[in-house]
């Protein structure tokens, strides 16, 4: 028996803190398993061990752990020894390039949901899939166990969605596609990301509204309201083992060909979807570099959609420069609002109703060819602004907020970086313009972010602005505005780009 020294920690792992020398004598190394029996229950943690955060006879349990089982500090547990998953058999056969069976891909799925393989085993399992990948049957078992997984929510009527493939910067269009084909009848529940490597994700920049963390019964009651509703997946456990992979995913900066499907299709399986258009932002700078490589992962998501009885169709957009001119929730909260009541982008619009338009044509609204201009009709006539205050009030937001309102929001502290020559915009460096908005404090800090003064082709003179960093603290402003004049986001160039003299001939 051992006594409990709860540890206030969430550590997100089933995990549990030895005694050094207790390890020794019980025969235990660190990332063996032992199984833990509490008042309620019990479970597998994973055996770390430490000379001084628990003293001989003690077992630090965390918080998690200790809520599971109903113990408490002082109490006494009891444990046992047992022995590595089966799973960690597949994910070293997949290391070797070997083809997994259903069974196999379903014991590595289980095994991560209940916590019982360790961060440093998943990175091995996504390691594998990034270096040998999975064939079609292998991504579709992995997406119907991630499905199984976790919750499902279904919807009587038909029900259409939206994904973006993201690395694209300010990419507001969601807040501006969803109220324009619920005001068109159809349903679209979004059910979306918070921000994983840009300035704000869809569930960011909704928050800034109201309020996004729903259940699946308040998902239901929004949606049978108003025909939508724009949410943050991670409050109502959809696919959890695709959220415990990304978190291996984004420090390894890996995003295997299989795990990007399975992410893709087990989240839209999971809220009943029957059609979904896939947003693939295409160009220099986007995750996909080409129309080929875009029609190649088109292809695998139709195919995929297909197994899984849903239809899916795949947009191409243009990805190589930032969608609109804000980065950041509360910026591109602003300039959504500001696009539904009629004073948007002109790329931000041409993108939103261009997707929009997809689905309004797969859903019947109108023929073939005709959704854009549908869709650019509900816009202007002001029916989508009217919806997604709808969607506002539904959410516990306020729906007679204003653009007024937002700038409230923004961050007080400014730096405006100015062109030092005058030329043109000849290249907006995604992961450069988003690692800036991202130091200056966004997502976490509403109000920070970027706006930009000037896009690719603008024209500017020496002292124009190119754009401004909004932070809520002096500090992360100055760490922004130091990043921005190291990694210059904004290029600016002449018509001449290089003077060769006669005398280069001579040079080595």
């Amino acid at each position: 028996m051992l006594k409990v020294k709860t540890i206030d920690i969430d550590f997100g792992a089933v995990e549990v803190v030895l005694n050094h020398n207790d390890a020794l004598e019980f025969g235990l190394n660190p990332h063996d398993r032992i199984r833990v029996k509490g008042k309620c229950g019990s479970v597998v943690a994973i055996v770390n061990t430490s000379e001084s955060l628990v003293g001989e006879g003690e077992i630090g349990v965390f918080t998690e752990i200790a809520k599971k089982i109903c113990v408490r500090n002082g109490h006494k547990i009891d444990y046992e020894r047992v022995g590595k998953p089966e799973s960690l058999g597949a994910i070293k056969k997949k290391l070797n390039g070997g083809k997994l069976s259903p069974e196999e891909i379903a014991s590595i799925v289980r095994d991560i949901v209940s916590k019982r393989i360790t961060l440093v085993e998943m990175s091995a399992f996504v390691s594998g899939l990034q270096a040998v990948g999975m064939d079609l049957d292998e991504a579709e078992y992995l997406t119907k166990e991630m499905v199984a997984s976790g919750k499902t929510i279904n919807f009587e009527a038909e029900t259409f969605d939206k994904h973006s493939l993201g690395g694209v910067p300010g990419d507001k269009t969601t807040l501006i596609v969803v109220p324009i084909v619920a005001a068109a009848g159809l349903l679209i529940p979004k059910t979306s990301s918070r921000s994983i490597t840009s300035p704000a994700g869809t569930a960011d920049r909704m928050e800034v509204f109201a309020p996004v963390e729903h259940g699946i019964n308040s998902i239901k009651k929004i949606v049978n309201k108003t025909n939508a509703c724009m949410v943050w997946g991670g409050a109502v456990d959809l696919s959890p083992a695709d959220d415990a992979l990304i978190r291996v995913e984004h420090p390894l900066s890996l995003d295997p060909r299989p795990l990007l499907l399975a992410s893709i299709m087990s989240k839209k399986k999971s809220v009943g979807s029957n059609f979904v258009v896939i947003d693939m932002p295409t160009g220099e700078g986007a995750k996909i570099k080409d129309k080929k490589q875009a029609r190649d992962l088109a292809r695998d998501l139709i195919e995929i959609g297909k197994r899984l009885d849903m239809t899916v169709e795949c947009a191409v957009t243009y990805g190589a420069q930032p969608v609109g001119d804000a980065m950041g929730p509360a910026l591109e909260a602003r300039e959504a609002l500001s696009t539904l009541e009629g004073n948007g982008t002109p790329s931000v619009v041409e993108k939103a109703t261009a997707i929009a338009g997809i689905i309004l044509e797969a859903g019947g609204v109108v023929g073939k060819g005709k959704g854009a201009e549908k869709a650019l009709e509900i816009l202007e006539s002001g029916k989508a602004l009217k919806k997604f205050r709808e969607i506002i009030k539904a959410q516990g937001g306020n729906s007679d907020v204003c653009v007024e309102d937002i700038e409230k929001l923004l961050g007080k502290k400014k730096k405006i970086i100015k062109s030092l020559r005058a030329g043109y915009v000849t290249k907006i460096n995604n992961k450069a313009i988003g690692n800036v908005a991202k130091t200056a404090g966004a997502p976490h800090d509403k109000g920070a972010g970027v706006l930009l003064h000037a896009k690719g082709g603008t024209r500017v003179k020496k002292g124009d602005a190119l754009y401004t960093i909004y932070a809520e603290e002096d500090f992360k402003l100055k760490d922004a505005e130091e990043l921005a004049l190291k990694t210059k986001p904004v290029l600016v160039e002449g018509m001449l780009l290089e003077d060769i003299p006669p005398t280069f001939l001579g040079r080595h």
